[in-house]
């Protein structure tokens, strides 16, 4: 194939994928309304509720937090939005189990600490409600079979709400990919790489609020998250980056997970930082890190491809994602927006910039709705993956990122702990479907509608 050949073919992808049939259309008739329930209302589940209230097509009805100062925030919010007060729950730790017993609640959005996501996910679904749940969807390999069983037994749906999934140039990789136009898929790079040491680590105020606390002593995610780097050494946040390569890859849907190894370099970032901005004899100078600066996950797949996974939250460094997909034709890398097409891009052996490639190849959704999702936080893609839910509970059926993702996707962590507790020893992975894999057909991005 030429380059001509190429670009014209990939600028006729998009209308074809938004002329195919609903996989809805012998559906009964949509729900007008969505009534959700919100359980945690601070910084990113207030994100949510936001997103929620732009919508005509959702009633909140019910709210719930241990926060007096996040209900009050919430309420005000809601309020400004000409919406009529929601119902409080927020009378200790286990009041979102009078919220899920509402019959005014279609969904429950879950945004709280990772250790509450199984236990409250749990409850919505016994209940009976769609339950949407933050990444990651589960701390320990029991939570993740915990969240199957119970769905296989209620038929209750979970959606794990990995807003990267839609993130627009990885959506335009995954149209790109389902064309064939990297030839075979043979090796995807991702990873979380984030400074987070002033969200860890703040002024017990704010957010980036120069300090060095957590626990009972920080704010926001640094009263919980920081625990979890003090007696954990593994991938403790594997989605961001893992939710799009499985889409690439049709995990759980033809391929699956294998097996893994992980590797983990020592501790050092989060104690440097403390030293350097409370001094040496701070008291949490004392506290020894388990997590290891730099975490790197290897997954082997069914079908032969490998995936390289990189959780690095300890080291001053720029953001990335580091998405890479690479198939038999060629590869994309987003570290440095670029692209090689074997026979295709002008100069052999030689990177070309991706732009031109990705607005050709603009995914149906975000061609379609990228002005409504103008308004949405980190670039809009907050708008797409709430929509799905909704869009989901509208039509009665499973959302795009289903329980088997949630479940499958999460584990990572757990099963990196075990192979760096082992000496990076290989680790099977679950098949969480049970077989399913072989047969499932693919439900995320496959046209306009969600």
């Amino acid at each position: 194939m030429n380059r001509r050949d190429f670009i014209q073919k990939a600028t006729m992808v998009g209308p074809a994928l938004g002329m195919m049939p609903s996989l809805y259309s012998n559906e009964a008739k949509m729900a007008d309304k969505v009534r959700l329930g919100f359980i945690g209302v601070g910084l990113r589940g207030r994100s949510h509720l936001e997103q929620a209230l732009f919508r005509q097509d959702v009633e909140v009805n019910a709210i719930c937090d241990i926060d007096p100062a996040a209900i009050n925030i919430s309420l005000e919010q809601i309020k400004k939005s000409g919406r009529k007060a929601p119902a409080v729950y927020s009378k200790g730790e286990e009041d979102f189990l009078n919220l899920v017993k509402r019959d005014d609640l279609d969904g429950i959005l879950i945004a709280t600490p990772w250790q509450w996501h199984v236990p409250m996910t749990l409850a919505a679904m016994k209940a009976g409600k769609y339950a949407a749940v933050e990444v990651s969807a589960t701390v320990t390999l029991q939570d993740s079979w915990d969240l199957v069983d119970t769905f296989e037994k209620t038929g209750s749906h979970c959606m794990i709400l990995e807003n990267v999934c839609y993130r627009r140039d990885v959506m335009a990789i995954l149209k790109m990919v389902r064309e064939g136009m990297f030839g075979e898929m043979t090796y995807a790079h991702c990873g979380y790489q984030h400074d987070l040491r002033s969200v860890k680590l703040n002024d017990g105020k704010s957010n980036g609020g120069v300090g060095v606390e957590f626990g009972e002593k920080g704010f926001s995610e640094a009263k919980w998250r920081t625990q979890h780097s003090v007696d954990r050494n593994g991938d403790i946040y594997p989605t961001h980056g893992l939710g799009p390569v499985a889409h690439w890859l049709d995990i759980n849907r033809g391929n699956r997970f294998s097996y893994l190894t992980s590797t983990a370099t020592k501790s050092r970032g989060l104690h440097k930082y403390i030293v350097d901005h409370g001094g040496k004899d701070h008291p949490n100078a004392k506290v020894n890190f388990k997590l290891g600066d730099i975490v790197t996950t290897v997954i082997q797949c069914h079908n032969g491809e490998n995936i390289v996974l990189v959780h690095d939250t300890n080291s001053p460094r720029p953001y990335s994602l580091a998405f890479r997909a690479q198939g038999t034709n060629g590869i994309w890398m987003n570290d440095g927006h670029s692209i090689y097409i074997e026979g295709v891009s002008p100069k052999e052996h030689t990177a070309e910039p991706d732009k031109a490639y990705l607005d050709k190849n603009d995914h149906p959704l975000w061609a379609k709705y990228a002005k409504d999702a103008e308004s949405a936080g980190h670039g809009g893609i907050d708008y797409f993956v709430l929509r799905g839910f909704i869009e989901s509970i509208k039509r009665k059926t499973a959302p795009p990122i289903d329980v088997y993702d949630a479940a499958t996707w999460s584990a990572i962590s757990p099963l990196s702990e075990l192979s760096i507790a082992k000496g990076s020893a290989p680790i099977e992975i679950p098949d969480f479907t049970r077989g399913k894999w072989k047969t499932n057909k693919r439900i995320f991005g496959l046209n306009d509608e969600y």
